[in-house]
């Protein structure tokens, strides 16, 4: 593979086009790629041709070499009349973002922002990336079969008809259509992400460009962060009745800032462990003064998000950032939960040595009867090529553990919680941080060994990379039937605790996605109801099934 960058130095000192060349036997093909879009967003050009070796002879025919000098000419074409956007295309195709130099652009907070009717109630990257945002939007919603039947079944009734709505989620496809389910479902929404390197900023672009309220764009820093949950909850005439949380920090800031807003909260509904444990510790302590269903913990979410999402997307993660071989490979997975059962059989699939840290006997168990070595972190941490935290715990990877490290070890997280690796113990003046490219940083001690830290300690695969559309499908649509129930629930039926989501929710998830695998459930029989003692339409397993 080899990369071909052609100049105009003498007229403009600037690379005006990129065509990448890939030899395979005795032909040659050649794909262009040219930046098409007035804001920015390069595409690539559907232009190919391909020539063969003879005896030493190039053959072109006619309609390929037309291809090539129509080619060259766009290139020049686009070079004059607009520098700016082939600078954007450069940055883009050289591992560059916006997201990555702060300092050389106006913050979105600083921007005077308005979509095309006129809206300015949201604060994002580039409003010019709406169309962009909106074909992703379209093409999940392929995928999300379920909630688009849910916005079908709800064409008669609104059954969050006056629910207002504060959401702190990943802002990507999946959750956008998520977003706009619950918007035709009759509620009013108002959005911040729960990770400053997972939204996708065209998807932004898109819920913006329809007038609603998204706070959020990739590499904010901590304090835009903070600032973006401000603005979904401090707004004049609007307070929320209900919280849509991944992580607990929409709950946590409204804890922190503004604990009248609780008076008219109806509920909460969490998505991650970590939140899970924050919730808890509210209930324990009695501060918990609304209910809340633990999504985390459904069937669902455990046995099809945790599981099958992380198992593929782990190996597309890693390769995107680190450009890893698997084969042969010794990797440790701290934690074998659903997340690191798929991050482990994903690696041992693919050739790598894998070693798994836990401390519950149960999963440990299991992981030594799946064939995987049980050991301690500090008894395999000098030799291992790669660390992989999966618990939602802190500290689990800590500085004395990455002095220890070989020279390149990767180091990662694709558990919920960015403290499961220490890296303020990393920011001491005696280390040196050297960035080589998105979500990649080399940590470099003073006797020239260095680790491969990834997304800053940051869920990996939504920092990094994309996940399972369909999968995803899953966890959005159990999301909004916990926003349905806990919003329509009649007083008294949920307390101020946290709540498992009704079986009988649980399987009407699953049964609204058997439709796309051409599945037919099999029907119990009268007698056969009767012997199990189960009704025939279900719930199958009993509430404490997980």
């Amino acid at each position: 593979m080899g990369l071909l960058v052609l100049t105009m130095n003498a007229m403009f000192n600037f690379t005006f086009s990129f065509i990448i060349c890939l030899r395979v036997s005795e032909q040659v093909i050649v794909t262009a790629y040219l930046p098409v879009n007035k804001d920015g967003t390069p595409l690539p050009v559907p232009f190919h041709f391909s020539f063969l070796y003879r005896q030493q002879q190039l053959r072109l025919d006619a309609t390929q070499i037309g291809k090539c000098i129509f080619l060259v000419v766009l290139c020049i074409f686009i070079a004059i009349f607009d520098p700016i956007l082939l600078s954007r295309f450069v940055s883009h195709f050289s591992g560059g973002s916006d997201a990555e130099n702060p300092e050389e652009e106006v913050s979105p907070r600083d921007m005077q922002q308005m979509n095309s009717k006129g809206s300015r109630d949201f604060c994002i990257k580039n409003i010019k990336l709406a169309d962009f945002g909106r074909r992703e939007i379209e093409l999940a919603e392929d995928e999300m079969t379920a909630l688009m039947a849910l916005r079908k079944a709800a064409q008669g009734e609104k059954p969050l008809a006056g629910a207002k709505i504060v959401g702190c989620t990943h802002v990507t496809a999946q959750t956008a259509v998520l977003f706009e389910t619950l918007v035709v479902l009759g509620a009013q929404c108002r959005w911040a992400a729960c990770n400053i390197y997972s939204t996708q900023d065209e998807v932004a672009a898109a819920l913006a460009e329809q007038a609603f309220p998204v706070f959020a764009w990739k590499g904010e820093s901590e304090d835009d962060f903070w600032w973006c949950i401000d603005r979904c909850v401090n707004v004049e005439g609007w307070e929320p009745n209900m919280i849509l949380d991944d992580g607990g920090d929409m709950t946590h800031w409204i804890y922190k800032k503004y604990p009248h807003l609780f008076k008219k909260v109806n509920g909460i509904v969490e998505e991650s462990i970590t939140g899970i444990h924050r919730l808890h510790h509210l209930s324990k302590a009695g501060k918990l003064c609304v209910p809340a269903i633990n999504v985390n913990d459904s069937v669902t979410k455990q046995k099809f998000d945790n599981l099958y999402c992380c198992r593929e997307s782990i190996l597309d993660s890693l390769k995107k950032t680190a450009d890893i071989m698997f084969g042969g490979k010794q990797v440790v997975v701290c934690g074998y939960g659903e997340v690191g059962k798929g991050c482990s059989a994903a690696l041992k699939a693919m050739g790598s040595v894998v070693y798994v840290t836990e401390i519950d006997p149960i999963c440990a168990l299991q992981a030594c009867m799946d064939g995987f070595r049980l050991t301690k972190l500090g008894d395999v941490v000098r030799q291992v090529d790669m660390v992989i935290t999966c618990t939602g715990n802190k500290n689990v990877v800590v500085r004395e553990h990455m002095d220890l490290m070989k020279n390149g070890c990767v180091v990662c997280n694709m558990g919920r919680s960015n403290t499961e690796i220490d890296v303020s113990s990393l920011r001491t003046p005696e280390l040196v941080w050297q960035h080589v490219r998105a979500q990649v940083d080399h940590i470099i001690w003073p006797d020239g060994r260095r680790i491969v830290l990834l997304a800053e300690g940051r869920v990996l695969n939504l920092s990094s990379s994309t996940v399972p559309i369909y999968v995803l499908s899953i966890t959005a649509t159990t999301q909004a039937l916990a926003l349905i129930e806990l919003f329509n629930a009649p007083e008294g039926r949920y307390k101020q605790d946290v709540y498992l989501l009704p079986k009988k929710l649980d399987e009407y998830v699953a049964s609204l996605h058997l439709h796309t695998f051409d599945a037919h459930l099999t029907e119990l029989t009268d007698e056969q109801a009767k012997y199990m003692g189960l009704s025939k339409n279900g719930p199958f397993k009993p509430s404490y099934y997980r």
